[in-house]
């Protein structure tokens, strides 16, 4: 009962400072946020010029900072100078996000480096004193407001270029600081989020006051968690979220299942995981992880802000820009899966992710390849209906032994799998369910013909256990190897999925898949130029024992996993 009375004390706590500042409670000031899911992330300003880190590639100039980076002071802090990004277009980057599904844009207008990318009176280090001489700041909240784009800044609270920051006068440094961030939020109209960073070290801004004065220049404006954040403190954690801040924020990793606080994932689309402009050789992520970094972040019950960063012209690089077209293209099918939903109920697992809402579960099938998949059971009354959301129908049964999902039609399916099953329902959302490994249901074990090193981190095991952040490798030199599966009885075995660990290497130049008749194994699929990801269909077999048979590499194969179809 006294734990009732504290939290309700809390909460009528908490709504009295959403009045004092004109502010709507939290539930509803997030919703657009929550319902969103997707984001874009922008990193950029003068450093795009040298094609390292933004901030991070600075020489320390303060020690009381934590950047040591390969570019002398002298030479990073006069970048600016060269700066005249002349194919900045900010409708055209409102139009890349709108069509990679994006809902709201978050721009580093002034990071760690202390460089402002508006028209600034508080600071000359700004984009009005190099050759562009043109407020990205207000150009691009003027096209997202015309687009209809939620825009929110990110601000360094820190300046590492300041002496002052951090220092003995940091009271004075704190005073610009908060001149800055008047500017930032009383000359653009209505932003709709800030994203405070910090570096790890105290965090030493006059919170109480740098909040109110957030608050009061833009009452319904969404916080993240990192202006407080401090030493020692993980700003991925629900336990990081102070008393003014509405959400936190793991750094380039899925968050973990949470439905009940807000959070949201930062993560680069860069091939190195850079923020800002890498150079012509920095590579993009592919599709495949984008789109789990998406579904994972929904699936947990949170939200993905995905980075560019433009080029030193100010476009956003090429392959970025594709990448995203790639997405946006999968939103347009799949977006009802993402938007509006909740996580759960099924929890994360090696089956994949999967969202709600009242009486719609979507379950997104990672690495599918047309099995029966046997969850939990739901607590619901029946099911109405399954299919995919590319119009495929499933069986679907529910019972005490659990929700069985098989396709009616074999077929090959991609990446993400998205099952729709919809379900008599009294309008509520279901509870978090746990969701055990799936996919060995009739009992196999693996073994191979070659264990890199004979290490057990890399043995046939990892190539059997639906997680393609394992992978069963082979000794340096191996041009010829097998991964073999040994069934406790004689299963039905009509197809075979194989995930390849880098296959831009081309390393399998030939290949089959092959089952065990009783005397002998048998080739029931062959193939050449093993692809990342190989769906092998074929005439069903009964066997004990199914493998790949590696007969031509280029040099030591490795496969994330090795899945049979069995019926």
């Amino acid at each position: 009962m006294k734990m009732h009375l504290r939290i309700a004390a809390a909460v009528a706590i908490a709504s009295l400072v959403c009045l004092a500042f004109g502010q709507k409670p939290a539930a509803n000031r997030l919703k657009w946020w929550s319902d969103a899911r997707f984001g874009m992330f922008i990193h950029w300003g003068p450093v795009s010029l040298s094609g390292q880190e933004i901030s991070w590639a600075r020489a320390n100039t303060n020690p009381k900072c934590p950047n040591n980076g390969p570019i002398p002071a002298e030479e990073y802090d006069n970048f600016y100078k060269r700066f005249n990004p002349t194919k900045f277009n900010a409708k055209e980057w409102v139009r890349i996000a709108k069509d990679a599904g994006m809902k709201y844009m978050v721009l580093t207008a002034k990071h760690c480096d202390g460089f402002l990318l508006w028209d600034s009176k508080a600071s000359d280090y700004n984009i009005m004193n190099t050759p562009f001489k043109r407020d990205v700041c207000a150009e691009l909240a003027k096209a997202c407001h015309e687009a209809g784009m939620k825009i929110g800044w990110y601000f360094s609270p820190m300046d590492w270029k300041d002496p002052d920051c951090r220092n003995e006068k940091n009271a004075e440094f704190v005073k610009r600081m908060q001149l800055e961030l008047r500017e930032l939020l009383s000359k653009y109209g209505k932003i709709d989020l800030l994203w405070f960073d910090t570096d790890g070290c105290p965090a030493v801004w006059d919170q109480a006051a740098t909040y109110k004065l957030v608050k009061e220049l833009q009452p319904n404006i969404i916080i993240n968690n990192r202006l407080n954040i401090g030493e020692g403190v993980n700003a991925g954690s629900p336990d990081s979220i102070g008393p003014q801040a509405d959400y936190y924020t793991p750094e380039q990793y899925i968050g973990g299942f949470d439905n009940k606080t807000p959070w949201e994932s930062c993560m680069t689309m860069s091939a190195r995981n850079q923020w800002s402009y890498g150079g012509p050789e920095d590579g993009v992520k592919p599709l495949d992880s984008i789109l789990e970094m998406l579904v994972g972040c929904a699936g947990g019950g949170g939200n993905v802000l995905l980075n560019v960063g433009p080029t030193p012209e100010g476009e956003i690089p090429a392959n970025q820009t594709a990448r995203l077209k790639e997405i946006g293209a999968w939103m347009r099918k799949n977006g009802n899966s993402i938007y509006r939903t909740v996580a759960g109920p099924y929890k994360p697992s090696a089956y994949g992710y999967c969202t709600q809402v009242p009486g719609t579960v979507f379950l997104h099938l990672l690495d599918y390849a047309g099995e029966k998949v046997v969850l939990p059971a739901l607590p619901v009354t029946s099911i109405q209906s399954a299919e995919s959301l590319d119009g495929r129908k499933f069986k679907a049964s529910n019972s005490k032994s659990g929700l069985a999902i098989s396709p009616l039609k074999d077929g090959k399916y991609g990446f993400d799998t998205v099952v729709r099953i919809t379900f008599d329902t009294d309008g509520l959302l279901l509870p978090a369910i746990e969701v055990k490994a799936l996919f060995n249901r009739h009992g196999f074990s693996a073994s191979a013909s070659n264990v890199y090193q004979n290490n057990p981190g890399y043995a046939a095991s990892m190539a059997a256990d639906s997680d393609r952040s394992t992978r069963w490798a082979t000794d340096n030199g191996t041009h010829q190897a097998w991964l073999e599966l040994r069934f406790d009885k004689p299963v039905a075995v009509s197809g075979a999925l194989v995930l390849q660990a880098y296959p831009e290497l081309h390393r399998v130049k030939r290949y089959a898949i092959e089952f065990w008749d009783g005397s002998g194994w048998k080739a029931c699929y062959e193939g050449k130029d093993l692809p990342a990801r190989l769906d092998a269909k074929f005439k069903a077999v009964k066997t004990s024992k199914l493998r790949l048979n590696i007969l031509e590499a280029t040099e030591g194969p490795t496969i994330f996993e090795f899945r049979p179809i069995v019926k």
